[in-house]
């Protein structure tokens, strides 16, 4: 009795936190919609073009910012909903589109994050995908392949930002934002059965006592027989 309130509470937070989810990635994305009229994906050039964004554009400081917290409280969520469905015994079978949809897409999310290290061009940025395309190249077999496609076939350059800004822009954020919609619909679905699984069983229960309620009142009376 004392776990049922635990798991409805486990589920609804983890209903509120997809919502939460998918309402950080539109965000993310609506407001990189916006940032891209003004950014300039070139060595260089993309320093600039968000220097000029902060300063010049009319509220493209608080767009940028709003970009970065969507992106970065993508992540946070994401990983806080992984537990949350873990503590609530959301692990089975029956919530396996949810889990699925819920781990990729915080992947997706992670590697978001990854992908935008270069694209400001700033030093940290540029020596952190330095050392990081250091340890891709290092993979067995694909290692090469993985580096080239990333930076262009050649050192960390204009050609690095064009390929992370397309795979950032384009590849991964309409990926998190179909799995974000993915992973709403599977709570939403399996919260819906959840529901019909309790009905059924509160049914089950009153049924039993109407039965048992019924029985008790055709049982006969006992009488005492005194004798004289």
């Amino acid at each position: 009795m004392k776990t049922q309130p635990y798991a409805f509470i486990l589920r609804r937070l983890a209903t509120i936190l997809s919502v939460v989810i998918l309402t950080l990635t539109i965000t993310a994305a609506l407001t990189g919609i916006l940032l891209a009229f003004y950014y300039e994906p070139a060595a260089g050039g993309a320093y600039n073009s968000l220097q000029a964004i902060n300063s010049q554009v009319p509220n493209g400081w608080l767009i940028q910012s709003l970009h970065d917290i969507a992106g970065n409280g993508a992540i946070a969520v994401s990983l806080i909903q992984i537990v949350v469905m873990f503590l609530g015994r959301q692990f089975q079978q029956s919530w396996l589109t949810a889990w699925i949809s819920g781990i990729l897409f915080t992947l997706s999310a992670i590697a978001l994050g990854w992908t935008a290290m270069i694209l400001d061009w700033s030093e940290l940025g540029y020596w952190r995908l330095s050392i990081e395309l250091g340890s891709i190249e290092a993979i067995p077999f694909i290692g090469h392949q993985l580096r080239d496609i990333l930076t262009g076939g050649g050192p960390i350059a204009t050609a690095t930002v064009e390929h992370l800004y397309t795979i950032h822009s384009y590849i991964l954020s309409i990926g998190a934002i179909a799995l974000a919609i993915t992973h709403l619909g599977g709570v939403l679905l399996q919260e819906r059965r959840q529901k019909q699984i309790l009905i059924k069983e509160l049914e089950a229960k009153v049924l039993a006592a109407e039965s048992q309620q019924f029985e008790a009142e055709l049982e006969p009376e006992s009488f005492t027989v005194t004798s004289t």
